[in-house]
């Protein structure tokens, strides 16, 4: 089934969620403010809660500054255990985030910038406190739409159709999903997934970034952006091509 792909269309609120960790999220985050910035757009990126790292250490915000440039960013609440937020707020014994705080600072950020991009930690369901309040109630909240990031190899399209099923029973839109690195030398699964993950996901597929990109320059990573990343964004990513060439390989 073919999932068609809209034009660039401009919006001011976008959350970025993965379906698990360490899929690509924050160079994906990076790759759409850099593309933003590029076309003079005015951006923030907030990150409700960063885990895994102390008080002093460079965070995912500190990767996206790098490789975007002049972007606004924000961080909620910080926790050193790389843990889920509520179970490294209850080791810490840190505030628990809420979502009408990540509501609150996303709204506060939209009044003087062009696009708020929201960045997950984890999935879409990771529990932000004992409430069982997640991203997705902070989606919900903004009435933003969700970009999923998926991994390109084995076990993507379940975990890909899972969040969309979850996201849309929740009444969050997702526009599509993007693969948060693709190798120089995809698998055979890999491959096959470049046409199934869009009909997982119900969405087009809108990027596919080359694995390793977070370890480029700025200038480098703008080019890799846009060949990453699809018109939607402001990129030139072409799905139909990049799924025709996946094809021949397999």
């Amino acid at each position: 089934m073919r999932v068609p792909v809209l034009a660039w269309t401009p919006v001011s609120m976008l959350v970025v969620t993965g379906t698990g960790t360490g899929v690509g999220k924050t160079a994906v985050t990076a790759a759409i403010a850099a593309l933003a910035v590029d076309s003079g757009r005015r951006v923030a990126v907030l990150k409700p809660a960063q885990t895994g790292v102390g008080p002093d250490e460079p965070g995912d915000l500190a990767e996206v500054a790098r490789l975007a440039g002049d972007v606004t960013t924000r961080e909620l609440q910080r926790y050193p255990d790389p843990l889920s937020p509520e179970a490294a707020a209850r080791r810490s014994g840190l505030p628990v985030l809420t979502p009408s705080q990540v509501a609150s600072a996303a709204t506060e950020l939209d009044e003087t910038h062009d696009l708020v991009l929201v960045e997950g930690a984890g999935g879409l369901l990771v529990r932000f406190g004992p409430d069982g309040s997640t991203l997705a109630d902070a989606a919900w909240a903004l009435g933003a739409p969700v970009l999923v990031v998926a991994e390109a190899g084995l076990g993507t399209l379940n975990a890909t159709a899972l969040t969309a099923e979850v996201a849309t029973a929740r009444g969050l839109h997702v526009p599509g999903v993007v693969i948060g690195s693709w190798p120089a030398e995809p698998d055979l699964a890999m491959l096959s997934n470049a046409a199934d993950l869009p009909v997982a996901a119900g969405a087009p597929l809108l990027g596919a970034l080359a694995a390793g990109v977070g370890g480029l320059g700025r200038e480098q990573f703008l080019d890799r952006a846009r060949a990453g990343l699809s018109p939607w964004f402001g990129g030139e990513f072409d799905p139909e091509q990049f799924q025709k060439a996946a094809a021949a390989r397999t």
